[in-house]
């Protein structure tokens, strides 16, 4: 019996499928991605080839809950609230003034943009700014279900600017 119950127990753990979480990460870099994040497709000398950058930290529980924090931590929220915008734009909306994109998002924390968001880069760690990049995407609505919490959608002054998750749609 005991051994009966030593392997349910063994098969239980086996079966468990955790989320990676990468408590000590490899030495932080500053990371400007150049070209990657265009902000449009017009391009001098035609259409090109651009990189692709992905967040390596999209659907991860842990990392969208640390980016909250850090979120709070850098004072994101003075200017954007908790997503609906106060001195900075919202992030809810359905449109990004500079894209929506995971790369996009990187290059607004990092280089800044005109009339009011500061420059981060240098001061943020790389692994930090992908946190808060998964953080802000899932305020968006573009990170998984099941690795977020639910927002309120009640600090948004015209509720017909959210995006909507469709339904039955998990990410």
């Amino acid at each position: 019996m005991r051994t009966l119950a030593a392997a349910t127990c063994l098969l239980a753990l086996i079966g468990c499928q955790r989320e990676k979480r990468d408590l000590r990460p490899a030495p932080t870099r500053v990371a400007l991605f150049g070209d990657a994040a265009r902000e449009s497709e017009l391009q001098p000398g035609g259409k090109q080839s651009q990189p692709l950058v992905t967040n390596p930290y999209d659907g991860n529980a842990y990392a969208i809950s640390e980016g909250g924090r850090l979120y709070n931590w850098y004072n994101c929220s003075g200017c954007h609230s908790q997503g609906g915008g106060g001195i900075g734009p919202p992030l809810i909306k359905k449109d990004w003034i500079y894209g929506g994109e995971p790369a996009n998002l990187f290059d607004t924390i990092v280089k800044g943009r005109p009339n009011g968001m500061p420059a981060w880069g240098g001061k943020i760690p790389e692994n930090q700014v992908w946190q808060i990049v998964a953080y802000v995407q899932s305020l968006a609505g573009d990170q998984p279900q099941a690795a977020t919490a639910r927002r309120t959608d009640s600090i948004e002054k015209n509720p017909s600017t959210i995006r909507e998750r469709p339904p039955g749609v998990t990410r």
